[in-house]
């Protein structure tokens, strides 16, 4: 709990003690301790509404900034973005 609290990441507790972070996470709800929820920041968001208008998918973005494809998708849709829908992309032939 206190090196959660320190800022120690889910994943990082989770390999330090070697169980899932979900397993740390559900110790930390039943301790009552607030899970932080990692996602961009206002200054990553502007950047990462640029790059998905410019054609990267929510995966591709997440890759870039170190967050999750859903936590993208929440930014984006917060924001207002249109969030196109999944699969392929078309291939563009010259």
């Amino acid at each position: 709990m206190a090196l959660y609290q320190a800022g120690a990441t889910l994943v990082e507790l989770g390999e330090r003690f070697s169980v899932h972070r979900r397993t740390v996470a559900a110790h930390l709800v039943r301790r009552s301790v607030p899970i932080r929820r990692r996602g961009l920041n206002e200054a990553r968001l502007a950047e990462a509404v640029e790059l998905y208008a410019g054609g990267l998918t929510l995966m591709e973005v997440g890759l870039r900034f170190g967050v999750s494809q859903q936590a993208v998708r929440r930014a984006l849709a917060a924001e207002g973005v249109t969030i196109r829908p999944g699969g392929r992309r078309a291939r563009i032939s010259a």
